[in-house]
């Protein structure tokens, strides 16, 4: 029986050593989350009070949000000081009595039992030996130890299992304690903690709360009408930008901006890495004044690819991709090639960049002007009544031009212009002429009119650059300069003896190119000779034209931008045969037209001497012949005279006898008569003169 009490008393305890662990824990985690939230709360009232020492980029200086948590962390460090309290209060009151109870009465039951289970078992081992005591040899001295050792373990472990016993049965009051006592001094830690949160909560700050509260409440209003708004303009931008979401929308609902004087957006850049290997990198590039600058993600700032002031941009073919232009600085030296996303942004780049190249940025209105150029150019292609009126927006005043010495070798472009200022359109520029953009290529057609003028009447220029063993024209020239240059187009005129021809054969190519969106230009290299001007192609050096510098009558460079020049050459054969015609060909240089004019007029100056020097050289030797040939005549007339001299001697010596002077006359007459068939008439008079 009272092993199996003991047995029901063990169980008890282990139950209750069990559910203590589990509260305990439970106990514990209710004190670690009260320091964390009071240590949090603390930390929370430190940032508050730091919101002023913040520097938002979007926040700005805002007094009452200042204020105003200043005001709450005020009220939430005394709410952890409370807090603080409260933790001490937890560990004092409820903490303490749980772990005396786990740590100290429970394991004094589990060492008791430890005890009274080894009393037992020597109790037992002392039983056993001596129930094996022997009947027959009774050895009284191991009667009397076994009789000891029984007597031992059994008073030990009588008194082990009292006090294991007195244990148990106290453990039944200590449970009640340890579990009421926790929950006490809980309570009254809470309890304690609210009146202290009521004395702080006074009604100052339930105003405050109140109010605050309220703010929030028209804030959240204000957000909730902002989001409404935002959600109605992405649903309003959806249905406006779904045709922008292609990559090349149609330029007809789209049409490109052509007055832009600044833009950005994605480009791709190629970028050489061998001698025939490139790569293409997308960046995000934009104009900032007269610079491109270029900025790849992540960077802070832009860096700047080049200096577009007085630049040329063309459209260029580039490893088999669309929408390709190519960029080159004033001086030649440095150049890009870019690929646009789309059409139209390929087009406004390419006017952009020509409006900034054009320095119309620094002025006032910059889109306006560009406005007004453009719309100048668009009505380039109608009649005006006058010729004045066309360029008085076009370019400067008259006594402002280049001299003539510079522009023409005839002087044509150095006479006063009042007279030409009257003339009608149709003076200048054939009606109905149609405009040539790019170079027809010698090898498949002829210039119409040039082959004849230069004397090279079907004939093709060898595609290999060979001469086929002839002398090359241009060998023997004192003179060879070679210019980069763009063709950007050429027309027929009516009149070859001012400037002002190419100037408006300028403009009307200008104009029509931006009417037709033609910003493809040739670019070939042009080599000023005292012969010809000749076009070669860069790449393969074959020679694309030959204009004879005798036909070039005419030659000037724009007086604004100085990047374009252009010449007429007088050609036989046009619309009427056996007909001189003029035409006018236009090409852009980089910012060398002056210096290409100043060449072909050197080049037309050594000609023309070396033309005098030729007449010269002609007269000379003509002159030598006509002495040449009186020398011989007089040579002639000696010899002459000597074979009379010989006559004379022969007919003297002859006259002795009548007869054989007979003969002799009959020989000198018949001698003379034939010497005066030989030197015919002019002979005859010299000799009758002598």
């Amino acid at each position: 029986q009272t092993r199996s009490l003991l047995g029901v008393f063990e169980e008890d305890a282990a139950a209750i050593s069990n559910y203590i662990n589990q509260l305990f824990q439970a106990m514990h985690r209710i004190y670690d989350a009260q320091n964390e939230l009071s240590a949090a709360t603390h930390l929370t009232s430190k940032l508050l009070k730091e919101y002023e020492k913040q520097r938002f980029p979007l926040g700005g200086d805002d007094e009452v949000m200042t204020s105003t948590l200043q005001q709450f962390a005020k009220v939430i460090d005394e709410l952890s000081s409370c807090h603080a309290v409260l933790s001490t209060q937890l560990a004092d009151a409820m903490m303490f009595p749980i772990t005396q109870f786990k740590e100290r009465d429970l394991k004094e039951i589990l060492t008791l039992k430890e005890v009274f289970q080894i009393a037992s078992n020597d109790h037992d081992a002392a039983i056993t030996r001596y129930s094996r005591l022997s009947k027959r040899k009774e050895n009284e001295k191991i009667k009397a130890e076994v009789t000891e050792d029984v007597y031992t373990s059994r008073k030990k472990q009588h008194q082990t299992m009292m006090h294991y016993f007195c244990a148990l049965n106290t453990l039944q009051y200590k449970k009640k304690i340890s579990l009421l006592e926790p929950l006490l001094g809980y309570m009254q830690a809470q309890i304690s903690f609210f009146k202290m949160g009521s004395e702080n909560l006074t009604e100052q700050l339930e105003e405050f709360l109140t109010n605050i509260g309220t703010s929030v409440q028209n804030v959240r209003r204000e957000m909730d009408c902002e989001v409404e708004n935002m959600q109605q303009t992405i649903e309003d931008l959806e249905v406006a930008s779904d045709p922008l979401y292609l990559p090349d929308p149609d330029p007809t609902k789209f049409p490109a901006h052509r007055n832009l004087t600044r833009k950005a957006g994605y480009l791709n850049a190629r970028n050489k890495t061998g001698l025939v290997s490139s790569s293409w990198e997308r960046q995000f590039y934009f104009t900032q004044g007269g610079n491109l600058m270029s900025q790849a993600r992540g960077d802070v700032a832009g860096g700047l690819v080049m200096d577009i002031d007085n630049c040329s941009v063309m459209a260029v073919d580039c490893e088999d991709r669309r929408y390709c232009f190519q960029i080159t600085s004033f001086d030649g030296k440095k150049s890009s090639i870019l690929q646009a996303e789309s059409k139209k942004d390929y087009e406004e780049w390419i006017c952009t960049i020509n409006n900034i190249s054009k320095q119309i940025y620094l002025s006032e209105n910059p889109e306006e002007i560009a406005a007004r150029v453009n719309q100048s150019a668009l009505e380039a292609v109608t009649p005006s009544p006058s010729f004045q009126q066309r360029h008085e927006s076009m370019r400067p005043a008259v006594q402002s031009r280049p001299p003539a010495a510079r522009t023409s070798s005839t002087g044509s472009l150095g006479s006063d212009s009042t007279a030409l200022s009257a003339l009608s359109l149709d003076s200048l520029v054939a009606p109905d002429t149609p405009i040539q953009f790019d170079i027809i290529s010698p090898v498949s057609e002829d210039l119409p009119g040039q082959a004849k003028s230069s004397g090279q009447s079907g004939r093709r220029t060898n595609p290999f650059g060979e001469s086929g063993g002839s002398k090359p024209e241009t060998e023997d020239s004192i003179l060879h300069q070679l210019f980069i240059v763009r063709f950007l187009g050429s027309m027929e005129v009516k009149s070859d003896e001012s400037p002002d021809v190419v100037y408006e054969t300028m403009r009307q190519i200008l104009a029509a190119r931006a009417i037709h969106n033609v910003f493809r230009m040739t670019e070939s290299h042009l080599l000023v000779t005292c012969d010809c001007l000749k076009l070669i192609d860069p790449q393969t050096q074959v020679t694309r034209l030959r204009f004879p510098l005798p036909n070039v009558v005419l030659y000037a460079t724009h007086q604004e931008n100085k990047r374009l020049f252009g010449f007429v050459l007088r050609t036989s054969g046009g619309r009427v045969e056996s007909h001189q015609t003029s035409i006018c060909y236009i090409f852009e240089s980089n910012n060398e037209g002056e210096k290409i004019c100043d060449s072909v007029g050197l080049a037309k100056q050594i000609a023309f001497h070396a033309e005098l020097d030729r007449k010269a050289s002609e007269k000379q030797k003509e002159m030598d012949r006509v002495k040449e040939k009186q020398q011989k005549e007089l040579n002639k007339q000696k010899q002459i005279e000597k074979d009379l001299e010989e006559q004379s001697r022969l007919i003297a010596a002859s006259s002795r006898s009548n007869q054989s002077s007979t003969e002799g006359q009959f020989v000198v007459l018949s001698s003379s008569q034939s010497e005066d068939s030989d030197l015919g008439e002019d002979g005859k008079k010299k000799r009758e003169s002598e």
